[in-house]
C-alpha cells in the first residue's frame, strides 16, 4: 500500500474582506482515499485602508490596477512569509493561494485574482501555486466555482455542501456529476449595511432579527434575472453594486428591514436551489455564525439536516480546499470539473512558480 503526504499552506481571500486565511494542512492520500489535518492557522485582517481600496479597484484602469496587484502581491507575501517564520513552519511542499478577486465577469471571458505574480515565491520564499481561475474561463467556463472538487473528495458523506461567504454557492452529486454554482449574494450585501450601523458584521444576525420583513423589497429580489438563469453560473461583487444595492436603496425602509429582508431572500433562495428538499446540508463559511439565517433555513427546510462544523473547519475549509487544488496541481491532476463550471473538458488548472 502506497500513503503520500503532503506538507502545505492555503491562502484565501474572500469578498467579504475579513481578511486573509492562512492554513497548514497535512494532507495524506492512501488507496485513493484523502484525508487532511488543519494545523496552524490564522485569519490576519486587512487594515481599514487596505479594506477601502479592495471595495474601489472594481472602477480602477489598467494602469491603477497593475499597480494594486504589485502592492498586493507584496502584503500578501509578507503575510505568509511572517506567518510561517512565526510558527516555524518548515518543509512545505507548496504554498497553494487563491489571491483576491476584483472581477469576475466570466461571460467577457474575464477573471481577474490579484496577488498571483511571480514575485509572490521570491517573497514566500517557497513553491507557490495560484491563479486557478483563468485557464477556467479560457476555457469557456465560469472560473468559479473551484470548491466543489474538493466538497467531493474531502467531504463526500454530506449530500449538499453550502458556503456562506460574500456570496453563497452549493455543491452536490447529481446523476455522477458533481453540480456546483452560486446561488446569490449575502455577506457582502449584510456586511455593507451592517457597516452603516457602525459594525463590521450583523453579530449572529441580530440586527437583521430586530427588523421587519418587507414583502415588496423581498418579491423584488427574488425576481432578479439571475435567479431564473440556469446552470452553470457564478456571481461577481459587480452584481452586488449594480444591481442588488440600487434596487434595495429604491426602497424607503430601515436599514434593519433592509437586512431582515436580505436574510429572508437569501434563505428562499438556498430552499430553492436543493433539488431534493431532504439529507444533510453541511454548511460553513462566516454566514454559517448568522443564527438568524440558519434558523430561517431550518424553518424553510424542515426535511433537512443542517450540520455546522467546528469552528476551525467553518473558518478555514476555503483555504483547506484551494490547498487542495493546489496538491492535485503539481500532482498534474485535475482539479476543476466542467460539469460544475461549464468549461469545455476538466482540467487541471493553476499556475506554479518555483522559488
Amino acid at each position: 500500500m502506497i500513503i503520500k503526504n503532503y506538507n502545505v499552506f492555503g491562502v484565501m481571500s474572500g469578498t467579504s474582506l475579513d481578511g486573509v486565511d492562512l492554513a497548514h494542512i497535512h494532507f495524506t492520500i492512501s488507496e485513493g482515499k484523502w484525508s487532511f489535518q488543519i494545523l496552524e492557522r490564522e485569519t490576519i485582517p486587512y487594515t481599514n485602508e487596505w479594506v477601502a481600496l479592495l471595495k474601489k479597484a472594481i472602477t480602477f484602469d489598467d494602469l491603477e490596477l497593475n499597480k494594486l496587484n504589485l502592492d498586493y502581491t507584496e502584503l500578501l507575501g509578507n503575510i505568509i512569509f511572517d506567518f510561517i517564520k512565526r510558527n516555524k513552519i518548515s518543509n512545505l511542499d507548496a504554498v497553494c493561494s487563491h489571491g483576491h478577486t476584483i472581477l469576475h465577469q466570466p461571460e467577457e471571458g474575464l477573471t481577474l485574482q490579484i496577488g498571483n505574480l511571480p514575485m509572490l515565491a521570491k517573497i514566500v520564499k517557497q513553491t507557490i501555486v495560484c491563479d486557478f481561475r483563468v485557464q477556467d474561463v479560457q476555457l469557456g467556463g465560469q472560473g468559479a466555482p473551484l470548491v466543489p472538487i474538493g466538497d467531493r473528495i474531502l467531504f463526500s458523506e454530506y449530500d449538499y455542501c453550502l458556503n456562506l461567504g460574500g456570496f453563497a454557492n452549493i455543491s452536490f452529486e447529481e446523476n455522477g456529476n458533481r453540480i456546483a454554482f452560486d446561488i446569490s449574494p449575502v455577506n457582502t450585501v449584510l456586511n455593507y449595511y451592517a457597516n452603516q450601523l457602525g459594525f463590521d458584521y450583523d453579530d449572529k444576525g441580530n440586527i437583521a432579527r430586530s427588523g421587519k420583513l418587507n414583502l415588496v423589497l423581498l418579491s423584488q429580489l427574488n425576481d432578479l434575472d439571475f435567479y431564473k438563469k440556469s446552470i452553470p453560473k457564478s456571481l461577481g461583487f459587480e452584481f452586488v453594486r449594480e444591481i442588488v444595492l440600487p434596487l434595495i436603496e429604491k426602497n424607503d425602509i430601515g436599514i434593519e428591514a433592509k437586512m431582515h429582508t436580505f436574510t429572508e431572500h437569501v434563505a428562499h433562495q438556498i430552499a430553492l436551489a436543493l433539488p431534493k428538499k431532504e439529507g444533510k446540508l453541511f454548511v460553513t463559511g462566516g454566514g454559517a455564525y448568522n443564527d438568524f439565517l440558519i434558523e430561517r433555513l431550518k424553518f424553510l427546510l424542515p426535511q433537512i439536516e443542517v450540520i455546522v462544523p467546528d469552528s476551525t473547519t467553518l473558518e478555514f475549509k476555503e483555504a483547506l480546499i484551494f490547498a487542495l487544488l493546489g496538491v492535485l496541481k503539481l500532482r498534474n491532476e485535475i482539479n476543476v470539473l466542467k460539469s460544475v463550471t461549464g468549461a469545455k473538458k476538466d482540467h487541471s488548472s493553476g499556475v506554479i512558480f518555483q522559488y
